[in-house]
């Protein structure tokens, strides 16, 4: 399999849509960035793109989305977006209203896949029947969550008519969530990377190093091979180029099962992120604002 013919490749949602199996993520990319890696990433054959309000860039995100769709002669329906709504947005009325903002923002009609970026503790239930209306009503195709421990997808889905479709995490060699990713797999419910390269500690592991000299790849390359080989939809992060296509040129090799082994055995289960790293979680108050970036031109922002 070729670089393009593996971009082609899709994963089935528990209700059925297709959704690409890698993708570009624009986390910590500003207006500017984002617009250009965005178009960038789907000259180079790249067809799912995943962003958030938080990350104060979907108006970037939207322009690279008709530019790159321009230069490709595509249409919309090529392309799998992905986006989040704001934890400051939880609740049922703020989140019905939430999603006109991001499609606005996003210059689009309808959402591929929209995630519940974090469970806000005593409203991410609400928010869920509210993504849930959004989904009958069409204006979503898909509707998952992001950042769910078992607990609360557990209560999730005792309170819910929908099973979420995905469930994106934190997931990478230092930190493989073992125990969610089972509990997600017997769900019914896609497990997708972010963060998937883990940072300089998984970037610089020596046992990594040892495996991407023998396949004659970089060490990225066989993180991401690593995780395409267990099934997980993942979504890199990069504004270069050439980087966007390093990390998709990962179908012209296999890891040996030892190698996967050897990878797994790395698990630190150490999060760079998680719920008490958030106000809203420790005191109850929604303090988070959407991240402002000083781009220019100025109409960038949001």
């Amino acid at each position: 399999m070729n670089r393009l013919e593996g971009l082609e490749e899709t994963t089935t949602l528990n209700n059925g849509v297709e959704m690409p199996r890698l993708g570009l993520g624009v986390w910590k990319t500003d207006n500017t960035s984002a617009k250009e890696s965005v178009k960038e990433s789907i000259i180079k054959g790249y067809h799912l793109i995943d962003t958030a309000k938080q990350y104060g860039n979907e108006t970037g995100v939207g322009e690279g989305i008709k530019e790159g769709l321009a230069a490709t002669g595509q249409n919309r329906k090529d392309l799998f977006i992905t986006t989040k709504l704001f934890n400051g947005d939880q609740g049922y009325e703020s989140t019905i209203n939430a999603l006109n903002g991001t499609l606005k923002r996003l210059d689009l009609t309808y959402i591929d896949l929209y995630l519940m970026h974090w469970p806000v503790d005593g409203k991410y239930i609400d928010t869920w029947k509210a993504m849930e209306e959004l989904y009958r009503q069409g204006k979503i195709r898909a509707i998952g969550i992001s950042n769910f421990d078992n607990e609360r997808l557990q209560n999730l889905l005792d309170h819910s008519d929908i099973v979420p479709a995905v469930n994106q995490m934190e997931f990478n060699p230092v930190n493989q969530e073992k125990d969610i990713l089972e509990f997600n797999n017997h769900a019914g419910i896609q497990l997708e990377a972010w963060s998937p390269l883990g940072g300089g500690e998984a970037l610089s592991n020596e046992e990594i190093k040892k495996i991407a000299d023998k396949y004659n790849k970089s060490v990225a390359q066989v993180i991401l091979r690593w995780d395409w080989q267990k099934g997980i939809v993942t979504i890199p992060k990069s504004s270069h180029e050439e980087r966007i296509i390093q990390n998709s040129d990962i179908f012209d090799f296999k890891l040996s099962e030892d190698d996967m082994k050897t990878i797994e055995g790395i698990d630190k289960q150490k999060r760079s992120l998680w719920y008490p790293d958030f106000e809203w979680h420790t005191t109850g108050q929604m303090t988070d604002t959407v991240d402002k970036w000083d781009d220019s031109p100025a109409n960038y922002k949001d």
